[in-house]
């Protein structure tokens, strides 16, 4: 774990009740998260950038209005997070947001996914999620902080090729339920973001994968609408500022909650009929990790391997 101290002065900033206040994002070097923090630093909080690529953090952290500090971390080592949590009380104080925002995907059948892979996007998404919550929680109990789960639409109904990543987002949900009525007579808010179609790397490819390429066709025009990373993070960074719940990423997802207990149903019917028209070789070519942060993720804890692209 290295860090990189870095601060800007301030530009125009907007009139928010986060000015001042630290946020911790992890996965900020890119897409959501990246965005995140921009968005953050503009309404005048404090930054700690922690994920991998450490020179990305860096560049991402040069570039922002704000005092920062990033932090070269896995979520999955909970050792490197509780010493990114003394780093950042070190250098900016006490959290009173933080983001669990890291994560990866593997596309492709589950039997040809390699074990190792398939845990991995467990380890970040799930294991990752709870190891951020419990490195920071001592310090979002003195000031009486907001914690949020990115979770997605993955969590509403699951998709064939994609078991670790429904699962461990499924999984993360579950997580940010359970603690929320833990820790709320502590003072401390949990968030949930439900996050649809979002421009990042790790979609890149949608159209190249069958069972995800069939599922959007199938979806009515809005909801094939893929929206940019920075249009999320201005409805995470208003949830955020609200406190919220939870924060559909867009907003009309709010409405397919009551609807949750069919999605199983339609997205299996709809899968089976494309995994039967697709060819085997077809559906067993594309076991991968999705994007370039994904990949990094996995060179940097399997070093000397080829990624998996």
């Amino acid at each position: 774990m290295r860090t990189v101290l870095g601060s800007r002065p301030p530009a125009a900033l907007r009139d928010s009740p986060l000015r001042g206040r630290v946020a911790v994002v992890t996965g900020a070097a890119r897409g959501v998260g990246e965005a995140l923090v921009r968005r953050l630093a503009a309404d005048g909080m404090r930054i700690a950038l922690v994920g991998r690529e450490e020179s990305a953090l860096a560049q991402v952290a040069a570039s922002l209005p704000t005092t920062t500090v990033c932090v070269e971390a896995d979520v999955a080592d909970q050792a490197a997070l509780d010493r990114a949590v003394r780093r950042v009380e070190e250098r900016l104080g006490a959290a009173s947001v933080v983001v669990a925002n890291a994560g990866i995907a593997v596309g492709g059948p589950f039997t040809r996914t390699g074990a190792e892979l398939w845990r991995r996007v467990v380890d970040v998404n799930l294991i990752g999620a709870a190891n951020t919550a419990r490195a920071f929680l001592p310090q979002l109990r003195r000031t009486g902080g907001y914690f949020l789960q990115i979770a997605s639409t993955a969590a509403f109904g699951s998709a064939p090729m994609m078991s670790a990543y429904c699962a461990s987002k499924a999984g993360a949900e579950s997580f940010a339920l359970a603690l929320r009525g833990e820790v709320a007579p502590e003072g401390i808010a949990v968030g949930i973001a439900y996050l649809h179609w979002t421009g990042t790397d790790m979609i890149a490819a949608l159209d190249e994968h069958p069972v995800l390429r069939a599922l959007r066709r199938h979806q009515p025009s809005f909801a094939r609408q893929v929206h940019s990373p920075a249009q999320v993070a201005d409805w995470l960074a208003t949830g955020i500022t609200h406190r919220a719940r939870n924060i559909y990423a867009p907003p009309w997802l709010r409405w397919c909650q009551p609807l949750r207990p069919l999605f199983p149903f339609v997205v299996g019917r709809i899968a089976r009929r494309e995994l039967r028209e697709g060819s085997t070789d077809e559906l067993g070519t594309d076991v991968e990790v999705l994007g370039a942060g994904g990949r990094a993720d996995w060179t940097s804890v399997n070093p000397g391997t080829r990624p998996l692209t």
